[in-house]
Formats: C-alpha cells, structure tokens, sequence
C-alpha cells in the first residue's frame, strides 16, 4: 500500500512536511480575580518540521518551528467597578476598568516537540511559545486615572506559553488539530504597574494543511 494512503503520520514525518492551519482559541482565566476573564482568537499557523526522528527512548519525535498571527483577539472582563483595595493596613475603594478588549496577536516562536508514534492518525506534541499582544486599550484593565482609561498598564504586553496537543489526520495531509496551553499575559512593566494575567488555560482548535 503506498505510504500516503498507509499512514499519514509516517508521510508526514518521512517529508519533514510544511503545515499551514487555521484555527480558534478560547480560553479563561485562572485564580483569583482572573477567574472571570475569558479569551476568544482566531488566526493562522504555519509551521516546519526541521530535523529527522531523534531517538531518544520514550521522549524520541521530530522538532518543528511554527509561527502564529491572530489578527482577531479579545478579552472579555467584568464591567467597570468599584473595587476595594488593602495597602499596608489601609482599606479604600478605587474605580476600576472593565469590559471587552480588542486586539491582535504574534506568535514569532514556537518549538514543538512531535513525538515518535506508531499510530496511522494520531500525531501527539508539546510546545514552548512566546507571544506579542496589541490591545487597542491599555490591557489588563486596572485603577482608572481621570480619562477613564485604566492606568499604569499597557496596550503592549507578552505571552510566554506552554501546552499539549494532537494532530488527527482525516485523511493524507490533512489534519483535526486540537491544543491546550497554558498562557501568561504580562507588560514585562511596560506600564507604571503590572498587574498581568498570571495564568489562562486556552483550548486551540485548528485545521492543518501539511505540504
């Protein structure tokens, strides 16, 4: 049987393949008053696997270099709100920012590890990424200065991830993809303060093009 039609991993694995993919993310917050933040994206992938099976016991697959744009990206949290604050013993209330943010994300580096399998569909890897995040207002929102914006945070911010996923092929060099990471959100101080996003679970579904 020819190895196309055999198994679709191997092809893929044997032609070190090209990937292009679309795909959405959704995902919420994780902890404290990031609980009630949630995320919706949806962008392309295009990646490259660049070295022949490396056989090292169990951990034995391929590396592949990807890059992701998501030119749709937004943050949905709470309305603007009196929130209360406690700074060394003093209690107070201060305005705090809120609602939907709108922006755009790239991904210029993600290493993913494919991991060696005997399976005719099932493409199982992991991943490290960094990310770039523009938000067309200052995000995460914080304590409002006179404007009403929120302040001391940035339209700019990081996001270092991590995650797992699989690829499911159909059919030869096509694929289901399916992804979770875990996301931090961070101005790296960009902004007076830095309140950040500590810790988002994402779930990324996608559809892959191998070539």
């Amino acid at each position: 049987m020819p190895l196309d039609e055999e198994s679709p991993v191997a092809q893929v694995r044997k032609n070190r393949s090209w990937e292009y993919a679309p795909f959405v993310n959704y995902g919420n917050g994780m902890g404290g008053d990031r609980s009630n933040y949630h995320f919706l994206s949806l962008g392309v992938e295009a990646g490259k696997v660049l070295t022949p099976t490396i056989h090292a016991g169990i951990l034995s697959g391929q590396f592949q270099l990807a890059v992701n744009v998501m030119p749709f990206w937004q943050a949905y949290t709470p309305a603007p709100h009196t929130q209360t604050f406690v700074f060394q013993g003093v209690t107070y209330d201060e305005p705090v920012g809120g609602g939907t943010y709108t922006g755009a994300s790239l991904t210029p580096v993600i290493f993913r590890w494919n991991f060696l399998t005997h399976s005719k569909r099932v493409q199982p890897w992991f991943q490290g990424a960094g990310g770039l995040i523009y938000t067309s207002h200052k995000f995460p929102p914080d304590v409002l200065v006179p404007h009403g914006t929120p302040g001391g945070t940035s339209v700019w911010n990081f996001s270092p991830q991590g995650g797992i996923g699989v690829h499911y092929f159909t059919r030869p060099r096509r694929s289901i993809d399916l992804g979770v990471n875990a996301v931090h959100i961070s101005s790296a101080s960009l902004g007076d303060h830095n309140p950040g996003v500590n810790a988002s679970i994402q779930v990324q579904v996608g559809y892959t093009f191998w070539k």
